[in-house]
């Protein structure tokens, strides 16, 4: 199946949230347990999240899109907290549809949504050597660690990834 790399819209935000339901439990369950990620999944991407998310000034929400179905998303947005740097909040892609691409041509997409930033940043979950192993194939490499990814006191430690972004 062909997906092409799309701005998201409020219309998929149904489509979305399944996606990240299924992408979360898929991944994370081993880890984590399947209630510990059910709540992550309530917490971090509830349909009101997801439109927020989607309808952010200054933040990139991409889908990669069948005409049917959503395969993968991602999401990118200027970091506050440090100057031109864009962070990759979301890249995830359908259980059933990884390894054909999809994740890297959104990660490419991304790439060349913020004009003003010179790194990209994304944090990966420690445990999830699969997303940490495809960061370095993109040119991420570790820059630092918290103990804390997804939410503040979450207790689930993270490498923190950077990729120098090429001038536009």
């Amino acid at each position: 199946m062909v997906y092409f790399v799309r701005t998201a819209s409020e219309r998929d935000v149904e489509q979305v949230h399944a996606l990240l339901g299924e992408t979360f439990h898929a991944t994370y369950d081993p880890f984590y347990g399947a209630v510990q990620v059910q709540r992550m999944v309530d917490a971090w991407n509830s349909p009101a999240a997801i439109r927020s998310r989607i309808l952010k000034r200054g933040g990139e929400f991409l889908v990669a899109d069948n005409g049917k179905d959503i395969g993968g998303i991602g999401y990118a947005a200027m970091y506050p907290k440090m100057a031109k740097t864009a962070m990759l909040h979301q890249l995830y892609v359908r259980p059933s549809c990884q390894g054909e691409g999809i994740g890297r041509d959104i990660f490419a997409e991304l790439e060349t949504c913020f004009p003003d930033a010179e790194i990209m940043r994304v944090e990966v979950a420690l445990k999830n050597t699969r997303a940490l192993s495809f960061y370095e194939r993109l040119g991420f490499s570790e820059v630092d660690r918290m103990e804390a990814w997804g939410a503040p006191n979450s207790g689930l430690p993270a490498i923190i990834m950077e990729k120098r972004l090429l001038p536009h």
